[in-house]
């Protein structure tokens, strides 16, 4: 099935998508909108011309593991988009997505402008494929 990932952000939030095989997830773009009622139009709406089955959002949990003003942000998104979508809403451990997305694109030696047009659909491209790679190893559990 079709799966899209949301790395949310203040300024930015990057999507993600998945084939229908949940094999490969791969950027889908970046999305610059702060606010939230109309960022949450525009994921649904690329939910729907994707035709995913299920959405996943980040969550930024603190390195402690405890959940502050940015995770409960995060929370009431991903309750507006399913929602708004009416499908399913799964949520993903995003510590340190963002840093591994900053070191895949120094390998690449994605720089300046580009590098921050990106950095936020690779993020999300990392969110997703960790939620696949948990749904492919603990498919009985979620049967």
């Amino acid at each position: 099935m079709k799966i899209l990932a949301v790395d949310l952000g203040k300024a930015r939030t990057g999507l993600a998508i998945c084939d229908e095989q949940e094999m490969l997830a791969s950027p889908l773009k970046v999305i610059a909108e702060r606010n939230l009622e109309r960022l949450a139009e525009q994921v649904v709406t690329e939910a729907q011309e994707n035709r995913v089955k299920m959405l996943v959002v980040g969550l930024p949990k603190n390195m402690d593991g405890s959940e502050g003003e940015s995770a409960q942000n995060a929370r009431a998104f991903a309750q507006r988009l399913e929602e708004a979508s009416g499908l399913p809403v799964a949520m993903r451990d995003e510590r340190g997505t963002t840093v591994s997305a900053h070191g895949y694109l120094n390998t690449t030696d994605t720089r300046g402008k580009k590098r921050k047009a990106v950095v936020d659909a690779v993020a999300a491209t990392i969110i997703l494929q960790e939620f696949l790679d948990y749904r492919k190893n603990h498919r009985d559990s979620l049967e």
